[in-house]
């Protein structure tokens, strides 16, 4: 018979919910993970000593199918699946283009894997500044902000409700534990001890950024010391990690950067905290369930969830119980889970609504940059994603300086159009990102056109990315659509967001940062190597919809149940046995990529559950 009742049952298996997962296995407790994804073996894994992966995960190239929503404006339109993304006449999200005009869109799925979005990322894992943490405080009084007429950012800014000093020591076990490399030096960030492995030697087509950097740093100093780049800390091992049982290879290749690794190399939570528990047999990992919603009850000494209902892979309809449910489907459908449960059950909705903050305050990243042609020709299949980074942007003299609400990381993208399979990703790529949207519909991209474009282009192009903190809108939200369902007769998630004047400004400003970056790299004398093309995403056709898969924000935690949907222990406040650990939880969205505070907070999060004894 199938086991029904847990310890604690956890919905997801990225990066929210394979930390609380790992430390509570290890600590006895009875641990089942259900997984909407299937599970997919690396080679060293699979008995036919084959990977499962398909190297369609970067972009999809299957058989063309038709989108089949009436009430959506590009119904009919032409989109392809890979096999770690769901079928979008399947399981669609929906995004408002327009009032009154609503897409169906694959932007928000990072991947629908065991592993989730940790098993495509590009791996980069920078941690949050210690401003990061409190941008609230930081921006209350100030009166220099640019390009924020109505008082947005000072009247919306939050505190967490935790500081950078007590996310450190789970920073520092995130990143042994997943197994990271990268540099300590040079970082605007306390580190309470070494955590890295060495980084590989950094491709030469990088020297250029690293140049760049360099100058960049020497003008923005901080508080009048000049900011140094440092080596980018990237989610690969380059050593023999004894925690996963993972052995060092070569990961010098840019398949790594986007695709699914078939090697292991690359420190998705299911090489690096899942696949060693699966000899424990208090362990249960259930993939190709699709949790449906959640049932709560209130015996009077606290509303707690009884059920978490699912579809089993052959269809049928089952549930579990845990003491603890951690729902981690990353925020855009974690939202919707808690929408949906709220829609089928009275208790649960008394619960969850009790203001009106569920899926309010949806955030992204703002992000951009620059890239151009750089002198000579390098061989950019042995690289990883990125080589260097700088946080000369994320300092209070540089925001003050700027104007500028919260700073933003930057660092260069070594392996970005290595190869001819990822030029045509982000060739004239749109919101179904697909090769179809690339090479197929540039009609000069034929015959001596395509060679040329590789000929220019191959082994030469360089760019740098910001990442940035978003201004925190209300209105920013994620919804149920109010028509269009998935397969399951479920309403469809709804993304209803925009970019404040404030996040455009903001994106002008690093955007132009990282022109400079290149512009110094290729002529150190002058800074005047031209630069093809600099901005950031607001400036996309569909700049409503790009998202960049870091879905964060929409039941952010704080110290309040009034202004908040978490309490700091990313429980929910008006349940006993309900917590958050994806992206949702945060407040603001932070200037660097988002994987890593996510995974450190859920580490966190597993020792408050052990430490009030919950489990």
């Amino acid at each position: 018979m199938v086991e029904r009742e847990f310890d604690v049952v956890i919905v997801g298996s990225g990066a929210g919910g394979s930390p609380v997962a790992d430390t509570l296995v290890r600590a006895g407790k009875r641990v089942l993970i259900l997984e909407k994804g299937p599970l997919l073996y690396t080679q060293a894994q699979s008995p036919r000593g084959l990977s499962d992966f398909k190297r369609d995960e970067l972009f999809s190239t299957g058989a063309e199918k038709r989108l089949a929503f009436p009430d959506a404006a590009n119904n009919g339109e032409s989109y392809f699946s890979s096999h770690v993304e769901p079928d979008l006449n399947d399981e669609p999200h929906v995004y408002m283009v327009e009032p009154g005009r609503d897409h169906v869109t694959i932007e928000g799925y990072t991947a629908q894997v065991v592993g989730g979005g940790t098993q495509l990322y590009g791996a980069v894992s920078l941690r949050f500044s210690e401003l990061d943490f409190r941008l609230g405080s930081f921006n209350s009084s100030r009166t220099d902000l640019k390009d924020d007429p109505n008082g947005d950012v000072r009247r919306e800014s939050r505190d967490w409700p935790i500081s950078y000093a007590d996310l450190e020591p789970y920073y520092a076990q995130a990143e042994e534990f997943i197994g990271i490399n990268g540099q300590h030096d040079n970082q605007l960030k306390p580190f309470s001890r070494q955590t890295y492995q060495q980084p590989i030697n950094p491709n030469p087509i990088s020297t250029f950024a690293k140049a760049g950097m360099d100058r960049l740093g020497t003008r923005l100093k901080n508080a009048d010391v000049v900011v140094k780049p440092y080596r980018t800390p990237l989610a690969v091992i380059t050593e023999d990690h004894p925690r996963s049982g993972r052995k060092k290879g070569d990961p010098a290749t840019s398949y790594v950067n986007r695709y699914g690794d078939p090697l292991g190399l690359k420190s998705s939570t299911w090489v690096s905290l899942l696949h060693p528990l699966t000899a424990l047999q208090n362990f249960e990992l259930r993939p190709n369930c699709n949790v449906t919603h959640l049932e709560a009850g209130n015996d009077g000494g606290g509303r707690k969830v009884t059920r978490v209902n699912y579809v089993k892979p052959n269809g049928e309809a089952d549930w579990v119980r845990g003491k603890v449910v951690v729902l981690a489907c990353s925020a855009i459908e974690t939202v919707r889970l808690l929408l949906l449960s709220a829609e089928s059950n009275d208790e649960f909705a008394k619960g969850i609504l009790q203001n009106d903050l569920v899926g309010k305050y949806f955030l992204t990243h703002c992000f951009g940059g620059a890239e151009t042609v750089m002198p000579g020709r390098f061989d950019k299949s042995i690289a990883l994603d990125s080589d260097w980074a700088i946080d000369c942007c994320a300092t209070e003299d540089f925001l003050r300086a700027s104007g500028i609400w919260a700073g933003g990381a930057i660092y260069n993208n070594t392996s970005d159009q290595a190869l001819p399979i990822s030029m045509a990703r982000t060739h004239g790529s749109q919101d179904l990102d697909t090769i179809w949207d690339a090479f197929e519909s540039d009609w000069r991209l034929t015959g001596e056109g395509l060679v040329k474009l590789f000929d220019d282009n191959l082994g030469r192009r360089l760019s740098v990315s910001f990442m940035a903190n978003q201004v925190p809108v209300k209105a920013n939200r994620i919804e149920l659509h109010p028509s269009i369902r998935d397969k399951w007769g479920r309403k469809a998630a709804y993304i209803i967001k925009d970019w404040h004047p404030h996040d455009r400004y903001l994106m002008k400003v690093l955007a132009e940062r990282c022109r400079e970056i290149l512009a110094w790299g290729g002529d150190p004398a002058q800074g005047n190597w031209p630069v093809e093309g600099f901005g950031s995403v607001d400036m996309a056709p569909n700049a409503r919809a790009r998202i960049a898969n870091h879905i964060l924000g929409g039941a952010r935690f704080g110290t309040n149940p009034g202004d908040s949907v978490l309490d700091p222990t990313c429980r929910a406040w008006h349940f006993d046995n309900l917590f958050i650990t994806d992206g949702c939880f945060m407040p603001t969205s932070g200037g660097a990529n988002p994987t890593l505070t996510i995974q450190a907070n859920a580490f966190r999060v597993a020792d408050i559950l052990l430490r009030e004894g919950r489990v």
